[in-house]
């Protein structure tokens, strides 16, 4: 174990009788300082950190302190509680990093929710840097109806210090609220509001005003906010990540100050009113440093946003596309992005009714300058449910094309014989078939051994040591000549 980082262990909590779970987390290891727990009811976290029974004691033996050593703690509960929440403010006293997550399946009683008390009680210790407050809808519409403005000046009062905070589901409270947390908290570098219902335009109105250097703002499901929002908030010049995806009445005017960001590096701008002529002003400053980008759903656009944004722009840093869910997006537009030799290496543009076929020669035969791959760059591909796909590009998604491929997303009713035959002639692709959204996570339902050739194979490479790139020659000439006639 020497030398090892970090070590990740699965197991269901639930197996346990609730009184013996005390006592499993006592044998853990004082040295311990980050723990994450996939589920767990928050009746268990607070018995948890309570004053547990150690190891080798009697009942009537209690410590005062259970995984003492920790500093970041992710939990994600059914309920997140302000007795929860008070166990661990005043039982961690290391604590950095608190991220909690609910999802209730039915609507919280008082006692089993979080309120304004709670929230008074966060950061005991003052040690706390990264606050995370999260209830997500997964299966109910819910909020947290009982926190408001007050809990929220009562929470910046005692986090002063904190640089990240993110909040979700907070519906009651208000621009009040949140401007207290940009006017308290000056060392904050991150902040992250989703299901804002009352957060306007106001909360930003004199941002310039304060000593924020914001570097990562996301902004979900805030659908008061306009243009106006952004072009204040655009005074933090730093800005690296920019999430506005759900954010409706967003459109192009806020694209030129967007458009300002010379560091930016991530620009999520899902289901946002933006059209191809707004799109023209990340073309230039902007466009060059981004590393992701992603506009789907924002249905006004054509093929001529890929036009204006790649047309004579090879040497760009842009490596994550998703233009998913474009009901005008068709070949033309990815024949422009596939001339740009741009080495994107995740493309998504799932739910797309006018992709078809001529896309993926296109992009199975895009070479990136001094690769010699067939479309090598790519190790994402999502196609799931384009309407133009057939039989014919699953013969361009077999050997030897998109060598580094490592992600497949198509439908697998298109023929199923065809899907399962894929899979098995790309042993080392993960193909999904079901609509599943495709990541990159080497923990995302992939076993140990997938997750070693995912980070150290070299498919291409491997077929160039066994000698079978010769006799993928006539494919690879055949696909010279076809990326010709596409091309021109």
């Amino acid at each position: 174990m020497q030398g090892r980082k970090a070590i990740s262990l699965m197991f269901d909590i639930s197996l346990f009788l609730r009184h013996n779970v005390a006592r499993i987390w006592a044998l853990a290891s004082e040295k311990l300082t980050s723990l994450e727990v996939g589920y767990v009811s928050s009746v268990t976290v607070t018995e948890l950190l309570s004053p547990n029974v150690g190891p080798h004691q009697c009942l009537n033996q209690v410590r005062p302190s259970i995984l003492p050593g920790i500093h970041k703690l992710s939990l994600f509960v059914d309920y997140i509680t302000d007795t929860m929440v008070g166990t661990i403010s005043k039982g961690l006293v290391l604590l950095t990093h608190l991220e909690l997550r609910d999802a209730p399946l039915i609507e919280p009683r008082v006692t089993f929710d979080l309120t304004n008390s709670g929230l008074q009680q966060i950061n005991h210790h003052g040690r706390l840097k990264h606050l995370s407050l999260v209830r997500s809808q997964e299966f109910l519409i819910t909020y947290f109806k009982r926190v408001n403005d007050l809990g929220v000046l009562l929470m910046a009062d005692e986090c002063e210090n904190i640089e990240s905070i993110c909040l979700g589901g907070f519906c009651r409270v208000t621009d009040t609220g949140f401007k207290t947390i940009l006017h308290s908290c000056s060392n904050l570098y991150k902040l992250k509001v989703s299901h804002g219902s009352q957060l306007t335009d106001l909360v930003f109105h004199d941002i310039a005003a304060t000593s924020l250097s914001l570097t990562h703002v996301s902004l979900r499901w805030c659908n008061l906010l306009t243009n106006q929002a952004i072009r204040s908030l655009v005074c933090n010049i730093g800005l690296k990540v920019l999430d506005l995806r759900s954010c409706k009445n967003l459109g192009d005017e806020a694209l030129p100050a967007i458009g300002s960001l010379c560091e930016l590096k991530t620009l999520l701008l899902d289901g946002s009113d933006i059209t191809d002529v707004g799109i023209a002003n990340l073309r230039y400053g902007v466009f060059s440093s981004l590393v992701s980008l992603s506009v789907r759903g924002c249905k006004k656009l054509t093929d001529k946003c890929l036009s204006v944004l790649f047309n004579g722009s090879s040497k760009l840093e842009l490596q994550e596309l998703d233009l998913s869910n474009l009901p005008n997006l068709s070949d033309n537009g990815v024949l422009a992005l596939a001339k740009s030799q741009v080495p994107i290496s995740e493309l998504r543009m799932r739910h797309c009714p006018l992709i078809g076929d001529t896309s993926v020669m296109a992009l199975a035969s895009m070479r990136v300058d001094g690769d010699r791959g067939h479309g090598s760059s790519l190790r994402l591909l999502d196609l799931y449910n384009c309407g133009g796909i057939t039989q014919l590009s699953f013969r361009w998604l077999k050997k030897p094309y998109f060598p580094r491929l490592r992600w497949l997303g198509v439908t697998g009713s298109v023929n199923r014989d065809i899907v399962d035959a894929l899979a098995r002639n790309r042993p080392f692709m993960h193909v999904a078939c079901c609509g599943e959204e495709l990541g990159t996570d080497p923990l995302n339902n992939l076993d140990g051994s997938y997750v070693h050739n995912y980070e150290e194979l070299d498919e291409l490479e491997q077929w160039l040591q066994e000698g079978e790139g010769e006799s993928g020659e006539e494919e690879m000439e055949d696909a010279d000549d076809d990326a010709d006639v596409l091309f021109e």
